[in-house]
C-alpha cells in the first residue's frame, strides 16, 4: 500500500513552490528545520498534521488540500457521518480519519484515531510543534509523554504540548480509539 505522505509530498513542494517560498522560508514559517522540511517534501518520511496545517495556513491554502488534493468547500458547518470521516495514512502504525476535512479555514485538525495494541519497546516517539488534545473513547490508551507515562481510560481526556515526545499504544491486546485534536 503507498503511503499517503508519497502522495502529500509532491502537493507540498508544489505548493511552496507556487507561492514563491525557498525551503528556508518554509521552514520559518512552519517552525521547522530547512532538512524537516526537505524530508518532508522528498515522500520517503512521514509528514505530521501539525506541519501541513502550518504550511498550508503559511501558503493561504487549506489543509485538506495538501492532504487529499481536494478543497474543502463548506464555511459554516460540515457534518461527518459515522464511518465516513478522510482516511490519513500519516502515520503507518495508526488508524486516522480527518473529522473536519470538508470545512474550508479550520484552525484546528479533530481525528478519530485508533491505536493498535503494542508491546512497550514497539512505539516510537513523535513530536511536532502545536498542542494536542485527546479523549478516550474505547480500550485503554497509554501515552508516553517525555520521560512521563499515563493510561486514559475512556472518558479520560489528555491536553498537552506537542514538542514533547509523546508516543500511544493501546493496552490489553485491544485497540484505543480516540478523539485527536491538533492545533
Amino acid at each position: 500500500m503507498e503511503h499517503a505522505y508519497k502522495e502529500i509530498a509532491p502537493r507540498l513542494r508544489a505548493l511552496r513552490e507556487a507561492v514563491g517560498f525557498t525551503i528556508q522560508e518554509m521552514a520559518d514559517k512552519t517552525e521547522s528545520g530547512p532538512d524537516e522540511v526537505a524530508r518532508y517534501e522528498s515522500g520517503e518520511h512521514e509528514i505530521p498534521v501539525s506541519f501541513l496545517f502550518k504550511a498550508a495556513k503559511a501558503c493561504g491554502v487549506d489543509t485538506t488540500e495538501l492532504i487529499s488534493g481536494g478543497e474543502p468547500h463548506l464555511r459554516s458547518y460540515t457534518l461527518v457521518r459515522r464511518d465516513e470521516g478522510l482516511s490519513v495514512d500519516r502515520r503507518v502504525s495508526y488508524d486516522y480519519k480527518s473529522l473536519a476535512y470538508r470545512f474550508a479555514g479550520r484552525k484546528m485538525e479533530p481525528f478519530e484515531v485508533i491505536a493498535p495494541p503494542k508491546e512497550p519497546g514497539e512505539v516510537e516517539p513523535a513530536h511536532h510543534p502545536g498542542q494536542e488534545f485527546i479523549y478516550l473513547l474505547e480500550g485503554r490508551l497509554e501515552l508516553t509523554l517525555g520521560e512521563k507515562t499515563v493510561v486514559l481510560e475512556p472518558g479520560d481526556s489528555l491536553y498537552f504540548d506537542s514538542h514533547t515526545p509523546h508516543s500511544l499504544r493501546g493496552l490489553d491486546g485491544k485497540p484505543a480509539r480516540f478523539i485527536d485534536v491538533i492545533i
